[in-house]
């Protein structure tokens, strides 16, 4: 069980007496709206309201379509929290706990498409259609020495793009690509991945006992089975729990 909190985490976690929660709809394994209610659910929605109760806070969700968005807006003060992939780019104005969820950047092509390996999308002429801000942005802007990048405002139109603009592939997660895919028999995901995105549950810089807490938080939800119950009630079981 988890220590008991301090006034200071919760001084940083819930500053203005209500958790404020980053939610980005646009990666469908860590949250999924309700269809009616439009009401975040997914381990994210889970992790969010177990970490509220402890604090024993009111929780409030900000809802966004994408991850570049969450992440622009983490030096206005607009959420405590967030669910995001670790990477150094936004390590530089974020705090990261340990992953609780391991997933898997990989791309989109045509059926018909000769391209069978990701090392093979890395070549001139390559267009890669992408959500911009995305983990899978971040490290393929870093990583790709031939193919061009070519940015869609989020992940889910990043896809269109690709379709629209006869693009070579669009990169994305596996399993929202392989649900598209499996909707669409003119296209197929390539086997083994480009990076294994971390995610991870973010704060702003300075909450350094909030960071602390939620290292914790992260840590005891791993272990005793939460994360993993959390995927598995989202369909999302074939996500792995990180180590």
């Amino acid at each position: 069980m988890q220590k008991i909190k301090s006034k200071t985490a919760i001084d940083d976690l819930a500053p203005h007496g209500t958790l404020r929660v980053a939610i980005n709809f646009g990666n469908p394994v860590i949250a999924q709206a309700h269809p009616q209610t439009r009401v975040p659910m997914g381990v994210s929605a889970d992790l969010a309201n177990e970490l509220a109760r402890r604090l024993d806070v009111p929780v409030k969700f900000i809802t966004y379509d994408g991850a570049g968005k969450v992440f622009a807006d983490a030096e206005s003060n607009a959420w405590d929290i967030a669910f995001m992939a670790i990477d150094p780019l936004r390590a530089e104005k974020l705090l990261f706990t340990k992953p609780y969820v391991e997933i898997e950047g990989t791309y989109l092509v045509r059926h018909d498409s000769a391209l069978q390996t990701v090392e093979q999308l890395d070549q001139p002429g390559m267009r890669i259609a992408v959500g911009k801000g995305a983990a899978y942005d971040l490290f393929l802007s870093r990583s790709l020495q031939h193919a061009q990048i070519v940015r869609a405002d989020t992940s889910a139109a990043a896809i269109e793009l690709f379709i629209d603009q006869a693009l070579d592939a669009a990169a994305g997660v596996r399993q929202p690509l392989e649900a598209y895919a499996a909707r669409n028999g003119a296209l197929r995901v390539i086997d083994g991945r480009f990076t294994a995105i971390e995610q991870a549950m973010a704060t702003p810089k300075g909450r350094k006992a909030g960071l602390e807490y939620l290292q914790d938080f992260i840590k005891d939800m791993k272990s005793s089975g939460f994360v993993a119950a959390a995927l598995e009630r989202s369909g999302q079981s074939d996500a792995t729990v990180a180590p």
